[in-house]
């Protein structure tokens, strides 16, 4: 397993090379705004899918002024998070700035709402990747799930390996997936504008298909239903700003100066995607697709310009399913090491707050994966349903953090803090209104779960910080405390008289104990005086206590006797030391019960005991199984390498 996980993962990377694993930009920004660029692939796509199912080809009417609102909110974030990563250089995010701005409580929900986005971006990033590739391939249909499930396995060993390497591998998709996007809006656009291109036919099967009744559609949207239509799909197309907060999270996983990289990147990463974005639905309302369940927009936008099965085509299909894949990564750079702060702060299991070999919080990598396997197997690998969860959790994180960063400018009073207190009001002001809007236009089709799922990750939190909370009293040292003086008793397990009892024997001798008590459990009266006879042929000095259960218990038997000699005294000690056979290979453990693993689990609950195994290691030629140190290997009918207690049921 160990040169496994070597060929996998690599050497093991030592503490102090951990700055040779820093980013430069270049490669954050392929490691960090994957998700944000990768979201221009089917936020245009969301929008029209909520609009066309009742407003038909009048939908893309809508197209262009969603599209433009949805651009500036990015605009009011990207310039927010700047403020955030030039004030808190360490990273963290919206956690770190709500807990040092706003409390306990808004700080677990923006951790909670950010852990359980990063979830889903996986999710929804790998089942969008799929269907880019099942529209280019039909024949895949049907396999979705299982082809997600294989590139989440691969993108966790690919970061198991460490942030540089992984941004390495990724970092040439990801720009090849910007060139791609580059050929087919310019292109399209300039074919259009010349002429050579006209807007496409209507297919009037996807409508129908859809539930559309007409080119149309109704005469446009008009009333209440048509305003709560149109913030559904203005809350679709804001999906575009998830991963916006990542940069803000991994600060310090960026080439000095740190904060100056990483606000250079978030400029890059809005820029992109915001040009991208806006681009790709312009060229939609030239171009007039016909959205369709079975096929993405980019794919008959991309079939259009350059024509089906052409290099250029499959080179748009492709990039797309890399950066859509690869947009996961992004969530593989930021979930471990939000997870491992707020477990430093005690709210999660402190192995998350843990480095792995690779210098990357390995575990919380693993956590991720797992998680987000689950969510595509609940949800079939399908991006439509997966959306209405996405967007809750971002939009949470975002509100928060920009309130946190209006608290922090008045209490700081640094230079411009004034600005910045406006800027942040203003960010917090339009992500709230986003958020708002998500949660009442999308509660029955879905943002009821994750409204559900994070306040029960905050509970979560606290239940764990209480554990913690509860262990470190029982830990503390108290003013009065004095060394007192306690009586040590050790009591000797003996399953038959052979060399690994006598070894455990001069153990427990050799820890002097106050008494030595040594007991042999047995399910009948005919090896009882055997194992008397030899154990007094030993020559131990120890008188051997048998206790008899005809029912072939081991625990009962065993706690009466230690009960017995042991009566709970505060002051008091007991050691219990157990004979193990440790075997020469792996599978031969297979061939002898566990019992002894099963006691130590009971006895590990009772207070002041301390249980102790003394392994026998096979020798290196077998000696005579019938005579053992010595002495006849006679202990109630069972072979003397085995576990002493192999004849007991538990």
């Amino acid at each position: 397993m160990s040169t496994l996980k070597r060929l996998l993962l690599g050497r093991p990377l030592a503490t102090h090379e951990e700055h040779r694993q820093r980013l430069p930009k270049r490669l954050g920004l392929a490691v960090f705004a994957s998700d944000a660029i990768s979201s221009t692939a089917y936020a245009t796509e969301e929008i029209l899918l909520i609009l066309v199912p009742v407003a038909g080809m009048a939908a893309l009417d809508y197209l262009l002024p969603i599209s433009a609102v949805v651009v500036v909110v990015l605009a009011i974030v990207a310039v927010s998070y700047r403020q955030t990563i030039y004030a808190y250089p360490n990273g963290g995010g919206a956690y770190i700035v709500a807990r040092d701005n706003l409390g306990e409580r808004p700080a677990l929900v923006a951790g909670a709402s950010l852990l359980v986005d990063y979830t889903l971006t996986v999710a929804v990033s790998v089942s969008a990747g799929v269907a880019a590739v099942v529209s280019a391939y039909p024949a895949l249909r049907g396999s979705e799930v299982t082809i997600a499930v294989l590139v989440v396995v691969f993108m966790t060993l690919a970061n198991l390996r460490g942030a540089k390497e992984s941004g390495t591998l990724f970092a040439i998709p990801t720009y090849l997936y910007i060139v791609g996007l580059t050929l087919l809006v310019g292109v399209g656009l300039w074919r259009l504008s010349t002429g050579d291109l006209a807007p496409l036919p209507i297919d009037h099967a996807n409508l129908t298909e859809l539930g559309a009744g007409g080119s149309r559609g109704s005469g446009g949207l008009i009333g209440i239903a048509g305003v709560l239509l149109l913030a559904r799909a203005f809350s679709s197309g804001a999906v575009a700003l998830t991963g916006t907060e990542a940069i803000t999270n991994g600060i310090q996983a960026f080439r000095p100066p740190e904060s100056r990289n990483a606000a250079t990147t978030l400029v890059m990463m809005a820029t992109i995607l915001g040009g991208f974005f806006f681009g790709l639905s312009l060229l939609a309302d030239r171009l007039r697709p016909t959205v369709s369940e079975h096929e993405t927009l980019l794919s008959i936008m991309g079939g259009a310009v350059f024509g089906r099965g052409t290099a250029a085509y499959l080179f748009i299909q492709l990039t797309t399913m890399a950066i859509l894949f690869l947009a996961a990564n992004t969530a593989f750079a930021d979930f471990p090491r939000l997870s491992s702060i707020i477990a430093a702060d005690g709210y999660l299991p402190r192995q998350l707050a843990h480095r792995g070999d690779r210098l990357v919080f390995s575990n919380g990598v693993v956590v991720l994966a797992v998680t987000a396997c689950l969510l595509l197997i609940a949800f079939g690998g399908r991006t439509t349903a997966l959306i209405p969860l996405y967007a809750v959790g971002v939009f949470t994180g975002f509100t928060i953090s920009q309130i946190g960063m209006v608290g922090h400018h008045a209490r700081e009073c640094e230079r411009g803090w004034r600005r910045g207190q406006i800027i942040n009001g203003i960010g917090a002001t339009a992500t709230g209104l986003v958020l708002a809007t998500v949660v009442v236009s999308k509660f029955t089709t879905g943002a009821w779960i994750p409204a559900i799922v994070i306040p029960a990750v905050v509970m979560l939190f606290r239940a764990i910080h209480r554990h913690y909370q509860h262990v470190g009293r029982q830990l503390r040292i108290p003013d009065d405390w004095q060394q007192v003086e306690r009586v040590h008793i050790v009591v000797l397990l003996v399953g038959g008289v052979h060399r690994g009892t006598l070894e455990a024997l001069a153990y427990a001798q050799a820890l002097q104990p106050d008494r030595l008590v040594a007991v042999h459990v047995a399910s009948d009266e005919a090896g009882t005086e055997k194992v008397r006879r030899r154990w007094a042929r030993a020559g131990t000095g120890v008188d051997l206590t048998v206790v008899i259960d005809h029912y072939r218990e081991l625990y009962e038997p065993v706690m009466k006797v230690i009960n017995e000699v042991d009566d709970h005294d505060e002051h008091s000690h007991l050691t219990v030391v157990i004979p193990e056979f440790t075997t020469r290979h792996w599978w031969e453990a297979l061939l002898h019960n566990q019992s002894a693993w099963l006691l130590k689990a009971e006895l590990a609950q009772r207070p002041n005991t301390v249980t102790v195994s003394v392994p026998l290691r096979p020798l290196a030629a077998d000696t005579d199984d019938h005579a053992v140190d010595g002495f006849p290997a006679v202990h109630s009918g069972l072979h003397p390498s085995s576990t002493p207690w192999a004849g007991f049921r538990m």
